[in-house]
This record gives C-alpha cells, structure tokens and sequence, in this order.
C-alpha cells in the first residue's frame, strides 16, 4: 500500500499521477481537514473534495477546484439576500456539503461520511480524513487572525504571515483507519501541498507524526516550491513567516527527520549539495504537472525513489529498512 499526505490542488494533480501508474485500491490519501469551515449551516471539506472530484473526473481543471460545468444559482440567490457570498460553492457541489452535513448532525463520522461518499462516485482509492474532530487552521496576521479560507480566499491572501495555528489540534487524535494505513504502508508520499497550512495540521495531530517516524516505510516528499516560489497559494508566505527559507531546502527542514528523500524540480538542480548534506536522497525532474503524462511521470519517479531507498541515505534514525 501507498500511504499519500494531501491538501488540495496540488495534491490532487500528483495522486491523479499516482492512479495512472498503480492500481487504485493500493493507494490510501491522508487528507487534511484544517482548512474545513462551516458556511450557509453546511460542513465544507474543500481539500477532501478536491481530491475526490479530481480523481473521480467530475473537477473543473480550469479552476482546479469544483465541478466541471456547475452553476451558480444556489449563490446568486444567497447574494440577492444580502448575504457574503466570498467562498464559491457550485450548485452541485452543494449537494455533497448537504449530504455530509446531514449525515454529521445523524451522528457519523467524517470518516465513514467520506468513504461512502467515495464509494458513490466510483473510486477505489481510500481517501481518509486526518480525524474526525474539527480542528481549523487559522492564521495569524497584522490585521487580525482569520480562518484559512477567510484568509486565502476572503482576503486573498495579501497579509504577511506571523504565525499559523491548528487550533483544538491538542483534543483530536487520528483514526483507526489512518493509523493502520500508516502501519501498512510501503511507501509514504508527502504531495506537493503546502507544508504549513496542508500538511502541517496533519503532522500536528497527536501521534500522527509519531506514527510515521515508527513506520519502515521510506518517506518521500515533492517540493511545491520551485525557485523561491509558489505555483499556487501562500505557501512561501507562511515558510517565510515561520522562519523557513523559501525553498525545497526550507521545505525539507520543516519536514525534518521524517524524510528519507525528496523530489525536486529540475530549475532547483543547484539545491541539490544541500539537501544531500541534510542526509536526503534527491531526485531531480519536472514537477510542474499541466499534462495527465506530466502527472503520471511524476507519479512514477516517486514510486522509483521510494522504492529504491536504503538505510544508508535515509538520515532518519527512526527508520529502518
């Protein structure tokens, strides 16, 4: 089994590789749910649904985001009440945020609500929430501290970054499912997602982190970040703001010793001495992903390197191969 640490876009476009190049039911995606907001009395799990449309082909590619060909009636009408109407939500999109929500307040868990929801639209892959308690990601500014979305898509994400906080993370605890997905693992797969704000709430739940440090499975994260950059989103903001150099060098000391190796792209080759020196086997390829070839490339090269991985480049302790 491969074991996939996700956010959103990002995410989605590499474990879209991911089920190119291997059976679909091996793959299990760990997903964040720090960036899940109640909007309109409804549960949103944007990083959950991004991945499940993505992967299922209902997603709009232009956006990246959404179902491809929704419309916007259920919104023009919130607007013409007089209400906010910041985060866009699609009339079919409406109708998985009803049923989760439904199902919420009947007592599920978002574990068991996102496997059937999963299994409704046809896909093999398990994709799991990180837990099933509300833990928001909030982050932290000059002009005030807002939810993730309010500051990423109300906002637009201009504020410099002070600091980013899971709150409640300390009271969640990772699902059985989670846990014994990580004990089983073969491989482990840190997506292209932002470390802080997509990854980071999933390393902050108790005992997730140490579940990963305890597996033997090699550990393989690919940079989002290319030349001092982001493609898509403030992940370089919130490096910056945490102390972390913006780059895969920054993004490989967030991660620290649950690394065995990364991937970067080929314009960063020049990191290449650095990251070696950090005790991490590096792999250099494109990683921008605008084709489903791109895609399945990528996907490819990461299965290589996870699968070729030995004890003497892995600087982890914890690991053992």
């Amino acid at each position: 089994m491969i074991v996939a640490l996700a956010g959103g876009v990002g995410a989605a476009k590499l474990l879209r590789g991911l089920i190119a190049v291997m059976p679909p039911a091996q793959l299990s995606i760990i997903s964040n749910t720090g960036d899940d907001i109640n909007l309109f009395g409804l549960h949103i799990s944007p990083d959950i649904d991004i991945v499940a449309y993505t992967l299922s082909g209902l997603v709009d590619d232009t956006r990246g985001w959404g179902i491809q060909g929704d419309t916007f009636h259920g919104l023009a009408m919130l607007r013409h009440y007089g209400e906010p109407i910041w985060f866009n939500l699609g009339d079919r999109d409406l109708a998985t945020h009803i049923l989760r929500t439904q199902r919420l307040r009947a007592g599920e868990s978002l574990t068991n609500i996102t496997k059937a929801l999963c299994q409704a639209l046809g896909l093999t892959v398990r994709i799991l929430p990180m837990c099933d308690q509300p833990v928001p990601s909030l982050v932290r500014t000059s002009a005030g501290t807002f939810h993730f979305q309010e500051y990423l898509v109300q906002r637009g994400g201009q504020e410099a970054v002070l600091d980013v906080i899971y709150q409640d993370v300390a009271q969640a605890r990772p699902t059985p499912e989670v846990l014994e997905a990580i004990h089983h693992a073969e491989a482990i797969v840190i997506c292209p997602s932002n470390p802080v704000i997509s990854i980071g709430p999933i390393l902050a739940v108790p005992g997730l982190r140490q579940a990963i440090q305890d597996s033997p499975a090699p550990v393989v994260a690919v940079s989002p970040i290319i030349q001092g950059a982001t493609l898509k989103g403030p992940a370089d903001k919130m490096l910056r703001g945490l102390g972390f150099e913006v780059s895969a060098v920054g993004v490989a000391q967030y991660y620290g010793d649950l690394l065995t190796a990364v991937v970067i792209d080929t314009r960063d080759a020049l990191l290449v001495p650095r990251l070696t020196s950090l005790g991490l086997r590096v792999e250099v390829t494109n990683t921008i992903m605008q084709s489903l070839e791109d895609k399945a490339s990528l996907a490819q090269t990461v299965l290589t390197l996870a699968r070729t991985s030995t004890p003497d480049v892995c600087h982890n302790p914890h690991k053992k191969f």
